[in-house]
């Protein structure tokens, strides 16, 4: 039986859920079971069509897009809430009955920090992680938690972006 690390892809570079999904790629190649928990996103984006291609994955997320937190409405926060608390305790069910190796939180660092999730729950899951699983957490700003019990903290630094110069997310490259 392997024993299952703790990963955080960080930073306010592009390319932390590129590097989550690159990890699960790598994984289901190896025959594991990959969970892909999606906060926040809920847009139709392009990588969406390729993971519905690979076996032995299953990609949980909100059904429609309710824009970055400081456009939500107060009812907003409560449907999305809601939303992540039931994709987060299908996991916990997936992990439980063995239908996951590797569990990807993606964009659980916002998530978490302005409470749109059970954080204790969240809490629990990082410190009696199960000894086989294999745990992903992304987003920009980590909670002290997160890094504690991290074994890999990969931070991903923007240099440029194309934001910078109003260019917009363009299909199959940021969406």
């Amino acid at each position: 039986m392997n024993k299952g690390l703790i990963h955080v892809y960080c930073g306010d570079g592009k390319g932390k859920t590129t590097a989550s999904m690159g990890l699960a790629l790598r994984a289901i190649g190896s025959g594991m079971k990959v969970v892909f928990l999606q906060f926040l996103k809920g847009r139709q984006v392009s990588e969406l069509e390729s993971l519905k291609l690979l076996p032995n994955l299953t990609v949980l997320r909100n059904n429609r897009d309710y824009g970055f937190y400081n456009t939500m409405s107060n009812q907003d926060k409560i449907e999305i809430t809601k939303l992540h608390n039931e994709n987060l305790l299908k996991a916990f069910v997936m992990i439980e009955s063995n239908q996951c190796d590797l569990l990807i939180l993606d964009e659980i660092t916002a998530t978490y920090r302005y409470q749109l999730i059970d954080t204790k729950a969240i809490d629990n899951l990082i410190i009696n992680k199960k000894p086989e699983l294999e745990l992903v957490l992304t987003g920009r700003n980590p909670d002290t938690l997160f890094i504690e019990y991290a074994d890999y903290v990969s931070e991903i630094k923007k240099i440029k972006h194309p934001y910078d110069k109003n260019i917009a997310a363009r299909k199959g490259i940021e969406l």
